[in-house]
């Protein structure tokens, strides 16, 4: 099984050149960011709830977003929800198609960040790893980095996911891909001088991102300072504009716990 994430990591020729022709392809939400063209494999559609359902469904991108898919090899749409306030939508509202429903909220708050919810495919990895498929779970393109044409929502704790998943290919429950299995710089690095400890190297890299991360505080704390007036006139701006629908939900279910 692939987990497609929807990012320019991925090398979806060289996936599908790889797989196996019985490989189940998993996409998420919006698949025309990162299929060009049909596809003819067998796939299974991850459609990520809000407060207010379904996310392709709220926004009426349903067609659009199967229209790739070979109706032949296409599984289906599994509606995922994973915050506690996430809402399920109907089946009907998919069309036409396979539908099921995963319910993962509250699944993880045990040791996800509070304040954060998971993204849909750190969730969906994370229950699939629990069913130990191991290394026939392939993970491609989580590399969690912002570019001009991705962005990062900050409702996920970024890091702490890519921790957790790099921790659960080195426990063998799933793969990363190449990229992963090849191990990090600082683990070749280690092999090249095998007189570092396995703890030294942990400790080494937490001292340079401790160093760096205060380094970029600064500089982040002086364009806060820059750009304030630009800051109040955008905060303006948007109370001008009436709220969304999610927005009117959030406002009638209260303050999140």
């Amino acid at each position: 099984m692939i987990l497609v994430a929807n990012s320019e990591a991925v090398d979806l020729e060289h996936l599908m050149a790889t797989a196996g022709p019985g490989a189940l392809f998993v996409f998420f939400n919006k698949t025309y960011k990162i299929l060009a063209g049909r596809f003819e494999r067998p796939a299974l559609l991850v459609a990520r709830s809000s407060e207010a359902g379904a996310n392709i469904v709220y926004r009426r991108e349903v067609e659009r977003v199967v229209e790739p898919f070979a109706a032949a090899s296409f599984a289906g749409i599994l509606n995922l929800k994973v915050g506690p306030r996430e809402t399920f939508s109907r089946r009907e509202e998919f069309g036409p198609r396979p539908v099921g429903h995963l319910d993962l909220s509250g699944a993880y708050a045990d040791f996800y960040p509070s304040g954060h919810v998971a993204t849909s495919g750190f969730a969906l990895g994370v229950w699939l790893a629990e069913q130990r498929f191991g290394r026939n779970l392939l993970l491609a393109g989580f590399s969690a980095r912002r570019s001009l044409q991705w962005k990062l929502f900050r409702d996920h704790d970024w890091s702490f996911e890519q921790t957790a998943l790099r921790l659960l290919e080195r426990a063998g429950r799933l793969s990363l891909g190449e990229e992963g299995a090849s191990g990090s710089p600082l683990q070749r690095f280690a092999r090249r001088f095998p007189e570092i400890a396995r703890e030294d190297v942990g400790l080494a890299a937490a001292e340079t991102v401790a160093d760096r991360l205060a380094a970029t505080d600064a500089m982040v704390d002086r364009l806060l300072s820059l750009t304030r007036l630009q800051a109040l006139f955008d905060t303006f701006l948007r109370r001008l504009k009436p709220p969304t629908r999610k927005e009117r939900l959030a406002a009638r279910q209260g303050p999140r716990e």
